[in-house]
This record gives C-alpha cells, sequence and structure tokens, in this order.
C-alpha cells in the first residue's frame, strides 16, 4: 500500500544520493533506481586494475564554499574524508616555462584574494590593478546591475569591465572555463560572477580547496546508499526507468502515479524525484508532458563536455599538487601522488590533466588525447621530457554538464514541475551556479524540502 511518505527517486549520482539522504532523515521511505551498475552518476570512481590506484571519472574538487555538499557528506558522516587546503594557491605556468602563483595571503576574506591578484606575477603592476579594479566593478555588477549581467557572455563582460588581453588569458578565462566548463564567448557573465562571489571574493575559508582523499564512490555512493537503507529505504541498481504514468486533470494538472522499468516492473509512490539529465528525462515523459512548455524547452538545453586524461608517468615531475596551464589545449594537471600524499596514489607518477568545454577536441582518439596532454606538459615543465609514459586512460564525458550559455540559464527550472507530486533535480536545474557538484546537492535538497513541504501540507489540511 502506497504511504503519503513514499517516494521514488530516479537517479543515482549526487542530486538523486542528497535528496534520498534529507528526505530518509526526515522518515520518508526512499526507493532509488538507478539504471547504471553503479551509483555516481557523471561523478564515481574505480580502481585501476594494473596500478590499484583509485580513478575518478573526472578530478572533481570541492571548494570551501560548497555548504550544501559539506552538510551532505557531514550528515553521511564521511567529511573527516576530505583533505582542506585553507590557502589558494595554483602554480599557473605559461607558454616558455614562465612560472608564477596565483596565492592568498592570510588575511581576512575578500582582501585574502585582491592580495593574491595584486601577486600574480604574470601580469604587470598596471595590469593587476586593472584587474582588482575589474572585479570590484564585477561585484557592483552583482549587486546592482544582475539584468545587465544575464544578458551578457565572459568575453563580452571582460569587454565591459576593460580587461586587456594578459589578464584575460591568465586570469578570468582559466577560472571561468575551469568553473563553467564552457567557452567564454558562449558561457554566461552571471554564472561567472556568482562563482567568483562564493568562492573567491567572500570568506577566506570559502576559497579553500577541497580534494577527497578517497574515491569518490567511497566519499559518497556507498555511505549514501547504506543511510538511505539503514532507515528503511531501498537502493537499487541496474533499474532502469522507461517511463512514467501520470494521471492527467481536466485542467492539464495531474499526479504522477508509478514508474515503469525497463524489465517490466513498475512501482508506486506517492512522491517522486527525477535526477536525471534532461535528455534522459524527457525520454521518460509520456507524450502529453512531452509538449508541454515547462518540459518542451528542456530541449533547448545544451550540453558541453570534458576530457580527462590519466597519465601514470615514470617519474615525479612536479611537486605542486595543482597546476594551471596558460595558452595550451590542456587546462589543468592534478598530480595525485601529492594530493593524496598521506592516503596517496600507490604510483609516484601518477598525474591527471583536464580539458574542459572541449568541444574541439572530444572526437579525437585516446591516442591523439594522450600525445595532446603529453606534449602540453612536457612544453610547460621540462622535467617531464625525459618521462616515459607507463600507462594512460582516457575518460570522455561528452555531456558533462548543461552548456551554461545565457539563453540556457535563463530556461532553467526550479524544483516544482505541473505535475503537483513530481518533482526535479540535478545540477542542470537553476541554483544560480553552474552545473557543480554543489549545485546538484542543492538541487537534491530543494526537492526534498518540496515533497516534505507538500506532505506536511497535505497533512495539515487532512
Amino acid at each position: 500500500m502506497v504511504e503519503p511518505k513514499d517516494v521514488v527517486i530516479i537517479g543515482g549520482g549526487f542530486a538523486g544520493l542528497s535528496a534520498g539522504v534529507a528526505l530518509a532523515e526526515r522518515g520518508f521511505r526512499v526507493a532509488l533506481l538507478e539504471r547504471k551498475p553503479a551509483l555516481g552518476g557523471r561523478a564515481y570512481s574505480f580502481e585501476d586494475p594494473e596500478t590499484g590506484d583509485l580513478v575518478d571519472n573526472g578530478q572533481h574538487v570541492l571548494m570551501g564554499c560548497y555548504g550544501e555538499t559539506l552538510s551532505f557528506l557531514d550528515r553521511i558522516g564521511t567529511r573527516d574524508k576530505l583533505m582542506f587546503h585553507q590557502n589558494l594557491e595554483i602554480e599557473m605556468l605559461a607558454a616558455g616555462g614562465a612560472r608564477a602563483r596565483l596565492y592568498t595571503a592570510h588575511v581576512p576574506g575578500p582582501l585574502h584574494m585582491g592580495a593574491a591578484m595584486l601577486r600574480y606575477g604574470h601580469l604587470k603592476p598596471a595590469e593587476r590593478l586593472r584587474l582588482m579594479v575589474g572585479g570590484a566593478r564585477l561585484l557592483r555588477m552583482r549587486r546592482s546591475d544582475r539584468a545587465r549581467l544575464q544578458t551578457l557572455t565572459v568575453a563580452q563582460l571582460m569587454s565591459e569591465l576593460r580587461q586587456g588581453e594578459a589578464a584575460r588569458r591568465s586570469f578570468w578565462y582559466p577560472l571561468a572555463i575551469a568553473t563553467l566548463n564552457e567557452d567564454p564567448a558562449l558561457a554566461s557573465a552571471s554564472l561567472l560572477a556568482e562563482v567568483l562571489k562564493r568562492a573567491f571574493f567572500s570568506r577566506r575559508s570559502d576559497s579553500a580547496f577541497v580534494y577527497s582523499r578517497v574515491g569518490l564512490s567511497e566519499l559518497y555512493c556507498k555511505p549514501a546508499a547504506a543511510f538511505i537503507e539503514r532507515n528503511g529505504g531501498v537502493v537499487a541498481s541496474h533499474a532502469a526507468v522507461e517511463g512514467l504514468e501520470v494521471d492527467f486533470n481536466r485542467d492539464g494538472g495531474g499526479e504522477l502515479k508509478r514508474v515503469k522499468l525497463r524489465d517490466g516492473r513498475s512501482l508506486e509512490a506517492a512522491n517522486f524525484i527525477s535526477a536525471v539529465p534532461p535528455a534522459q528525462l524527457l525520454a521518460m515523459l509520456p507524450e502529453p508532458l512531452g509538449a508541454d512548455p515547462f518540459f518542451s524547452r528542456f530541449a533547448a538545453l545544451g550540453t558541453s563536455p570534458i576530457i580527462c586524461v590519466h597519465v601514470w608517468l615514470d617519474r615525479e615531475v612536479t611537486d605542486f599538487a595543482f597546476v594551471g596551464f596558460i595558452g595550451t589545449a590542456t587546462q589543468w594537471l592534478f598530480n595525485k601522488r601529492r594530493i593524496f600524499e598521506q592516503h596517496g596514489a600507490r604510483h609516484p607518477g601518477y598525474l591527471s590533466f583536464v580539458i574542459s568545454g572541449a568541444r574541439s577536441l572530444v572526437e579525437r582518439s585516446s591516442d591523439e588525447l594522450v600525445a595532446q596532454v603529453m606534449s602540453d606538459l612536457r612544453a610547460m615543465i621540462p622535467a617531464a621530457r625525459q618521462a616515459q609514459v607507463v600507462k594512460a586512460l582516457v575518460l570522455k564525458e561528452k555531456q558533462a554538464t548543461m552548456a551554461p550559455d545565457p539563453r540556457s540559464n535563463q530556461i532553467r527550472p526550479l524544483a516544482e514541475t505541473p505535475i503537483r507530486n513530481f518533482f526535479l533535480a540535478g545540477d542542470w536545474i537553476q541554483t544560480g551556479l553552474p552545473a557543480t557538484i554543489e549545485s546538484a546537492v542543492i538541487s537534491g535538497h530543494a526537492a526534498a524540502a518540496a515533497i516534505a513541504a507538500r506532505v506536511a501540507g497535505l497533512s495539515a489540511a487532512a
């Protein structure tokens, strides 16, 4: 028999699991369905069989400002598996091996970031001052001219802020591409402003880089599933939802009754959450809903790819945990040996390279991509020129994130839908942030809160 606190959640990534945990904590009976063999969605890990190292499907970095994510990890008991780098410190390398460090000062925020900008060696003193002025103007626009900001791309914003080519190339664009996963000529200026305000121009602790000392699956997938199950719920993999059955009202509204699984089973509940990407959601909708303007607009949401290349070298080539490349196809290097120094990567030369917004590269072969990142590495770090590749692994997420262009950002939905007991979650839901882990968890918590409020309202009415 269906009870008012029965919930079906479709999707087992950060959004679905955070929603499930929040509802289980409130006494709801959760059934979470994941179509893949394992939980994690687009953020999971696995053990490389040859090296024994844990490999994330992409290099996912948290930050101190990820309040909802940290609360979620607190709830499932894994926050102690995180390592906090309280001082932002990024080694930025330019063509020819020119080095500069972007590092914050031991002063309260946001002054800590101002000091980092004023000491940034890739810019001349006058350019650093202009960078500071540009940052101040950006924060002012965010406060007083949000409507204007929402119409601009990052590249257009840079022109309004009068930022020169050097500042764009060595500061603004690396941050924009890393946080938005998109070309600055396409990406939303409003989303960049929100990221910069929350992560870099607020409290000093908000700009801390936070790494997991374990694989992503161990960090949140298994503990979240265990939490749900301890509280009377069910978490099922290999459970692909093919369709939704809705009872429609005369006014066009309706109520979702059950989900239909690929294996022929169906599952009823009083409440439902879809925590899957928009294309997957649209494929599940019955025909009348697919044509509804609320849902049909999701087809206009584009996607942007990410490539992660994992390379095991025969030696260490850098002491830094995190290195940014300026002017190359490869944008970021994560030194797994240093990041996991205490609980570490087993192999001393294990590096992970990230190429965000990789539209022009995503169709290249794995061999071509490994050659590309090694060429970029050797151009930037001379110590790598004699290093030999022992093993390489290329992971492509062709639809890694929602494309964060201004138009897509404006049509992102909130958690509620025209179907009164059907709610949405996912990093693509409107959270004010780009498609990040924090956005996913915010959306999961929002969907859970909406269901809790609905059920409380129904109970009060009864």
